[in-house]
């Protein structure tokens, strides 16, 4: 699910890609509004399933941070002010959700970010993050 979702340099919010054009992409705002967008090859775009986070050990998919965040929410939207939150507010409430997150290399921004998409993501409906195939793909070892 998260393929398809991108984040856009310079552009706020999160948006779903709905088709491919020869030099661009047209998108929809993930919003109330669905307002439909051309994304030129300069701009710079993030596929969600392309991030992940940095950990002490190996870089976890947001796919699977997510998916904690959403279990530690009970798939409600985060109600910390990560606008306001200091940065060891942050780390305390971050830790909850990835307790070996590598406080060195993930820093303040990266956490509002990761909760403002979050919100944003379940404003919208969307809720599963990981695919069906990503977990017949963890068992099959």
């Amino acid at each position: 699910m998260l393929r398809t979702i991108l984040a856009i340099a310079g552009k706020p919010g999160l948006y779903r890609l709905l088709s491919q054009g020869r030099n661009m992409l047209i998108v929809e705002t993930l919003d109330s509004t669905k307002k439909r967008l051309p994304v030129y090859a300069a701009d710079k775009v993030t596929s969600l399933g392309d991030i992940s986070m940095y950990t002490d050990e190996d870089d976890i998919p947001l796919a699977k941070v997510l998916t904690s965040l959403k279990e530690k929410q009970q798939g409600t939207p985060v109600t910390l002010d990560y606008k306001k939150a200091s940065l060891p507010e942050l780390q305390e409430f971050f830790a909850q959700v990835l307790p070996n997150f590598d406080r060195d290399r993930v820093h303040a921004g990266d956490i509002r970010k990761l909760i403002q998409w979050y919100n944003i993501l379940v404003e919208a409906g969307e809720t599963e993050f990981e695919d069906a195939t990503d977990d017949s793909e963890s068992t099959a070892d």
